[in-house]
């Protein structure tokens, strides 16, 4: 039996369970890692066919998403918003508390 990365594990789960994907990335969000969020979305790009097809559906260059979902990488909103299109999700604004008043 062939070992499978933890990255290839999750990309798995996350293709067999996309619910499981979006409260992944919810929970990431409401906790404010960043490297956690471009680990998952790493993940993720694999799960809806690799870099290349990812890349390219949310119509930008596969060395730049490389670059945006590196370790050091920093996207810019625009990004994100086409990387998730390209997933088949967006981002969201959620009241967490009543506003100051």
């Amino acid at each position: 039996m062939k070992n499978r990365s933890h990255d290839e594990a999750m990309a798995e789960v996350y293709r067999q369970d996309p619910a499981y994907a979006i409260q992944m990335l919810n929970s990431i969000l409401a906790d404010g890692e960043q490297s956690d969020l471009l680990i998952a979305l790493r993940q993720m790009t694999k799960a809806f066919g690799g870099m290349q097809a990812v890349a390219a559906t949310a119509q930008l260059n596969p060395t730049q998403l490389y670059r945006i979902l590196s370790p050091a990488g920093n996207p810019a909103l625009s990004s994100l918003t086409a990387i998730l299109e390209a997933m088949g999700l967006r981002l969201a604004v959620q009241a967490v508390a009543a506003p100051p008043g």
